[in-house]
């Protein structure tokens, strides 16, 4: 039996297009027939944002892409239309805009009791349909425990930084892949797919790398 194919996703909890691209992702791995191991990896699309933005997305992006703000809205109702298409339930007017980098490192914690892809799929769900604030430590251990991670050792992680270290390290990865968006796909170590593609693309990807093997 050979060893499953290993997909590394580097993305951002704040990255609307990787809720979208988990999605597709999953379709194309439902239907491929073989196993498949996901790990996901640190990026931070906006590092300089602080951890209680005060004020809406709109102003965020306004401000951040220095857009005009009716183009930002007419950009965010496309993006929520697009993500009902995979049934996603985006709202961008009760989203709490953060810094994600405690986030990540909650992730890497998850990772270490199994539940990664789980946690990645509740922080997501939290923050784009929910309206939860995902930079604080209170609010990450609680996200946590509703899936069943050890709050206490969650909490410990956070406040002392055990993965500090380790989502810098996917950061400087992504930089040394030349990778300056998310999401981003790497299979089996040799192929890249960028974007939120579609399920065949995936697919096709998938096949490619066992095709290789």
């Amino acid at each position: 039996m050979s060893d499953p194919i290993k997909i590394d996703v580097w993305s951002d909890i704040a990255c609307p297009w990787c809720f979208i691209g988990k999605r597709r992702l999953a379709t194309a791995v439902a239907g491929f027939g073989g196993e498949v191991e996901i790990e996901y990896h640190s990026f931070e699309l906006a590092p300089d944002t602080p951890v209680d933005f005060e004020g809406s997305e709109i102003d965020f992006l306004a401000g951040h892409k220095r857009m005009p703000e009716e183009q930002v809205r007419s950009m965010l109702a496309q993006m929520t239309e697009l993500a009902a298409s995979e049934g996603l339930s985006y709202d961008f007017d009760a989203l709490q805009h953060t810094n994600t980098r405690l986030a990540h490192e909650a992730l890497h914690a998850a990772k270490e009791q199994g539940r990664q892809a789980d946690f990645k799929e509740r922080l997501l769900t939290a923050y784009f349909e929910q309206g939860r604030h995902v930079g604080r430590v209170d609010e990450l251990v609680e996200l946590g425990a509703e899936i069943g991670l050890d709050a206490a050792s969650l909490r410990a992680a956070l406040e002392n930084g055990t993965y500090r270290e380790a989502v810098q390290a996917d950061i400087d990865q992504a930089r040394e892949y030349g990778i300056g968006g998310v999401p981003f796909y790497v299979i089996d170590g040799r192929w890249a797919v960028s974007g939120a593609q579609s399920p065949e693309v995936f697919a096709g990807a998938l096949d490619q790398a066992r095709s290789a093997r």
